[in-house]
């Protein structure tokens, strides 16, 4: 072997990229990822997570995807515009990160083509949806037959991300594999969710009212799974929401073996 070049998995845990979110700081943009997020990487996956900037069509995302070994795209404050799916235009005031989107939605779509693991949470799984062709409702609360999914930000952050309702698995589901019971307990922190399913995508979870709350890509080559709810807070504490992490990792575990990629 070309003495520049080097397996992945000698080099050191795996390099996961975590979609950021574009902020005004001080009137200043930033390229920004919660905490939550990232130290959860860290942690539960034992891997080095990276910030990917939303950079839209400026973005080298083959460059990225030979290089990384998985990518977490997270929840987030802002919505997927609308036109995205085919959706009436959103009230005024819903906030949205066009940058966002012109990143996340390629990049989803690309990284399942070429075999990077990928997890999506919140807003990353409503994302996943929509750049596979499916829809959103905008305002699950209004939505007859569905409950209301948000959370009251008043409430303390433990009661906010604890969890509030079952959902029930697939029996044949990726999840369900992970979790071992038919159904499990999440938290809830959403207002968006998914109205009709892409096509080839395959329901993992569903919340008692009907709404869907997981979904994965059974035909890609690797880990292809999206969640609505939150398994990122305080995972090292809820051996549910750490086995989701867990096999996540170790798919990005199996692409740095498989990868050969150049030394610095």
């Amino acid at each position: 072997m070309d003495s520049s070049l080097t397996h992945s998995s000698e080099a050191g845990p795996p390099l996961i990229g975590v979609s950021g979110c574009r902020k005004e700081i001080i009137g200043l943009p930033f390229d920004a990822a919660g905490s939550k997020y990232v130290n959860a990487i860290a942690a539960a996956c034992r891997a080095v997570p990276v910030i990917v900037p939303a950079l839209g069509h400026r973005l080298d995302r083959q460059a990225l995807l030979n290089r990384l070994d998985g990518l977490l795209f997270t929840g987030s404050p802002s919505n997927v515009e609308p036109h995205h799916y085919q959706g009436p235009a959103s009230d005024e005031g819903t906030l949205h990160d066009a940058d966002r989107d012109a990143t996340t939605l390629p990049l989803i779509l690309e990284a399942v083509a070429a075999g990077v693991p990928v997890f999506c949470i919140c807003r990353g799984f409503q994302e996943f949806n929509v750049a596979f062709g499916g829809t959103l409702h905008q305002k699950v609360q209004d939505v007859p037959g569905l409950n209301d999914h948000r959370e009251d930000p008043a409430d303390p952050l433990e009661i906010r991300y604890g969890t509030v309702h079952e959902v029930a698995l697939d029996p044949h589901g990726l999840i369900a594999g992970l979790a071992g019971s038919p159904s499990v307990r999440v938290n809830s922190l959403h207002g968006q969710g998914i109205d009709t399913v892409a096509p080839g995508l395959r329901v993992e979870a569903t919340a008692p009212d009907g709404l869907i709350e997981a979904i994965s890509a059974p035909k890609a080559e690797s880990f292809a799974l999206a969640v609505q709810w939150h398994p990122e807070w305080q995972v090292m504490d809820n051996p549910f929401y750490l086995s989701l992490f867990t096999a996540f990792a170790e798919a990005c575990r199996v692409r740095a073996a498989r990868m050969i990629r150049p030394t610095v």
